[in-house]
């Protein structure tokens, strides 16, 4: 049995396990419901994004917590990368097993670019160099890893108490330079995506590595910083993007910034008036961004609904969560992560779901929800919780340079004492 999450973040867990059911019941909704009344409630609310927005202002502000309580690059990069990579990398395995068994099919951008592809998906970055994830849901992935980088980066400069001008900084861009923002400099062609796909690892790579030795952490900061420029000039260079354009892109990260402010302001590191404009800045800019760029003035009931659920869970923050909630909430990664194989193979199981019977679409929902539930449980506590038992071993061990250290100064010691025996 996992122990029960502690009261201050059981509302976290909680709404992280509603917005991973939204998600789900979103995919799942033409088949139950039909192609046309999937359309129909779309023209009214976008609840893919729905979801997929409050999974961003959860990670804005859950992730300078957790920064911030390692109060350590190291230690942060190391629970990261143990909490993100297993499930990550076992999804991709299960797809693979399914591909070679013939019940699945590699995204076809990944079978003519496979190079590109397989660098992408190591820097979990494919929506930005515009190739299909393995599973379509990984495009979150791609902002997720940039977000983590950026404010990586802050922290090294210590710029992260700035979330406020980060939020509202990144949508007013993205509402007055929206038209002006090109989409695809990095990744027009072919061998741009390859070149930039390539950069892209040696850069994550380099900086984490000098994040976990505490070497050149500074330079590793710029780096992550400058990174905001990729999503700001390459977001949509394929058709393969999820992101409609740069401008949605930066929306996203300025989304996640948005977390980053109520959380600031929770614990009294930014005042009212700052988050208060940063916070409706966002806003307004997410609504009339897509408004006037996309032709798309629906996006205010996404963004109202949003703010609303957001608004709700934390004011009852301090209540008691049901349980059922929190253990949703603890398997969500791994149920956003598995949900769409599982929806891929209920096409094999039962033909055109969509034009039967009520009853039968039900039942198959039903069902399909029961399977990816327990293969999410299953992921998590299989994969997920031995990758955090490793991240907790290794933040445990001290970093390499002072473990050399600690060597070389317990070797002159003991060279010492052996001389001193000696004479």
């Amino acid at each position: 049995m996992t122990a029960p999450a502690p009261v201050r973040l059981a509302w976290l867990d909680a709404l992280r396990g509603y917005a991973a059911l939204v998600v789900v019941l979103f995919h799942l909704s033409p088949q139950v419901l039909g192609p046309d009344r999937h359309l129909a409630v779309m023209r009214w609310i976008d609840l893919g994004k729905y979801g997929v927005m409050l999974f961003f202002l959860i990670s804005g502000y859950v992730i300078p917590m957790s920064l911030e309580r390692h109060g350590s690059l190291r230690r942060f990069w190391i629970g990261r990368l143990c909490r993100i990579y297993p499930a990550y990398l076992a999804t991709i395995a299960l797809v693979a097993v399914l591909v070679a068994l013939g019940l699945l099919r590699w995204p076809a951008s990944l079978r003519a670019e496979t190079v590109t592809g397989v660098l992408a998906h190591a820097t979990m970055m494919p929506d930005l160099l515009g190739l299909r994830g393995v599973v379509r849901v990984f495009w979150t992935l791609s902002y997720e890893m940039t977000f983590y980088l950026l404010v990586a980066g802050l922290f090294a400069w210590r710029l992260h108490r700035h979330s406020a001008w980060w939020a509202g900084g990144l949508a007013l861009t993205a509402l007055l330079a929206g038209p002006v923002l090109p989409d695809d400099l990095l990744g027009g062609t072919f061998a741009d995506r390859r070149i930039t796909a390539g950069a892209l690892v040696l850069i994550v790579a380099l900086s984490i590595t000098a994040y976990l030795r505490r070497r050149l952490v500074h330079a590793a900061g710029a780096v992550g910083i400058a990174l905001v420029l990729v999503p700001a000039v390459n977001g949509h260079p394929t058709a393969g993007s999820t992101v409609a354009a740069s401008w949605q892109g930066l929306l996203f990260l300025a989304v996640m910034f948005a977390g980053t402010v109520v959380y600031r302001w929770q614990h009294g590191q930014i005042g009212r008036p700052a988050a208060i404009t940063a916070l409706a800045t966002v806003a307004l800019c997410a609504v009339v961004a897509h408004a006037v760029h996309l032709g798309r003035p629906a996006w205010a009931i996404n963004v109202a609904a949003v703010a609303a659920t957001f608004l709700i869970a934390y004011a009852l923050r301090k209540r008691e969560v049901p349980a059922v909630l929190i253990g949703l909430g603890q398997i969500s990664y791994s149920l956003y992560l598995l949900h769409a194989v599982v929806l891929f193979l209920v096409p094999r199981v039962v033909p055109q779901l969509a034009t039967q019977p009520a009853v039968v679409r039900l039942a198959v929902g039903a069902a399909y929800l029961a399977v990816a539930i327990g293969l999410a449980g299953l992921s998590y506590r299989m994969v997920e919780l031995p990758g955090q038992a490793l991240g907790r071993r290794l933040v445990a061990r001290p970093a390499l340079p002072a473990r050399l250290a600690t060597q070389r100064a317990a070797s002159r010691t003991g060279r010492g004492e052996n001389v001193g025996r000696s004479v």
